[in-house]
């Protein structure tokens, strides 16, 4: 198997971003659901309109041709009443009843026409109601097959990758969607086991030659008759297998927190800062950097050693990188926008923006790509994006003004 690291996956998008205000009105966005409902009632109500319009022309032509017979009235005994046309009484001549009759018609044809008009709105109203809620739950059923996707995709990004769609139904494209996306679940769980299974024994191959070699050069190194050069020989290659120690526990960190962090518990940023920065203050008070800042209360969910060593990571480098005389690092913790944020600012040399991300890459320093200096490897902060990442969280650096930088952590509550 080759040891190349594979590349990491995409980080889940977070719920805030500093450098990007949230949208103004996110509940304007409708589902598929909500799009496919109006889609079906919609064009229900367009052939409901277009039906009513035809039936009432056609009820209208019908009852224009019924109405044009003329009446004509003889004798003078004949008396004519009408609750809806009194008129009809006052007629003195055919021409004159005619009239009226005609008048009369057509206010009870507009009449007629009109009751039928508000009716047909009614019924096709309530029709509109039945047709939007039938496209609603039809809607729900021919989308639920991707609801089911969805959850199960969300479970498998909380790194459950033995969870499966399993669809039934039959053979059309959403099934054979699911079949698809489950394929390529049961691929990843292979290349996650073998992933796993490899971190585990480069661990122990890796581990066990280095400490026998510790071992060997500090029992050489304690014999007081060897001579001097083998003393200073033995002191270089001790430094040297410790470097060596160090960069193997980094990869070996960096390989297992590019996953997600499935077993999560309460973990206080303050509290995890000030541990880190009990263990780098002797450093820093040999190289005359003051640490400083406060750190407010900021309970996430996550594991407790791996948000450590962001702080440590991130607190090593800014007393490493400071500059020689009146250094300071500010270390700040607490909760923004709804998220728990951690916050070390450092003095230290002019960096240019072009070159922030050149640092967040593997074994890469400022205007330098390989390592080549004592201050560290070059994964601290490849560790922390990475550990970031698996927490659901990101990491930003800015260039701060006089030299120096400000990193940023954000974390989901």
């Amino acid at each position: 198997m080759t040891t190349t690291p594979a590349p990491p996956k995409a980080p889940p998008k977070p719920t805030w971003d500093p450098r990007k205000p949230d949208p103004p009105f996110p509940w304007l966005r409708p589902t598929i659901r909500i799009r496919l409902t109006l889609l079906y009632g919609g064009m229900f109500l367009i052939a409901g309109i277009l039906l009513l319009s035809i039936i009432y022309l056609l009820a209208a032509q019908a009852l224009h041709e019924g109405s044009g017979v003329d009446f004509r009235v003889t004798g003078s005994n004949l008396e004519l009443t009408s609750g809806t046309c009194p008129q009809l009484s006052g007629a003195s001549s055919n021409e004159e009843l005619n009239a009226m009759l005609k008048e009369c018609t057509a206010a009870q044809r507009q009449h007629a026409l009109d009751g039928l008009l508000s009716r047909s709105l009614m019924a096709l109203l309530g029709l509109a109601v039945i047709a939007f809620a039938f496209g609603y739950a039809m809607a729900g059923r021919v989308l639920s097959p991707l609801g089911r996707i969805t959850r199960t995709a969300r479970a498998v990004a909380g790194s459950d990758l033995s969870r499966r769609i399993e669809l039934d139904g039959p053979d059309d494209e959403l099934k054979e969607l699911a079949d698809t996306f489950d394929d390529m679940l049961e691929r990843l769980q292979r290349a996650f086991t073998g992933q796993q299974r490899f971190v585990g024994n480069a661990s122990h191959e890796l581990r066990t030659p280095l400490a026998i070699n510790r071992t060997l050069l500090e029992v050489h190194l304690s014999d007081p008759g060897a001579p001097v050069e083998l003393q200073q020989l033995g002191k270089t290659l001790l430094a040297t297998n410790e470097r060596s120690e160090q960069l193997v526990e980094g990869l070996l960190l960096l390989a297992r927190s590019d996953n997600q962090i499935v077993e999560r518990k309460p973990v206080d940023l303050a509290e995890v800062a000030s541990q880190a920065i009990d263990q780098v203050r002797g450093e820093a008070e040999a190289k005359g950097v003051e640490v400083r800042g406060e750190r407010a209360a900021a309970v996430v969910q996550g594991n407790g050693v791996l948000l450590e060593r962001i702080a440590l990571n991130l607190l090593q480098n800014a007393v490493r990188y400071n500059v020689p005389d009146d250094g300071w690092v500010e270390v700040v913790t607490g909760v923004q926008h709804g998220q728990a944020v951690l916050t070390v600012a450092n003095t230290g040399p002019v960096v240019p923006a072009y070159e922030i991300d050149n640092l967040f890459e593997p074994f890469r320093r400022l205007r330098t790509e390989r390592t080549g200096s004592d201050k560290g490897v070059g994964l601290g902060l490849s560790i922390a994006r990475s550990v970031a990442r698996a927490h659901g969280g990101h990491i930003v650096a800015e260039p701060r003004e006089g030299g120096g930088l400000v990193m940023r952590v954000a974390l989901p509550i």
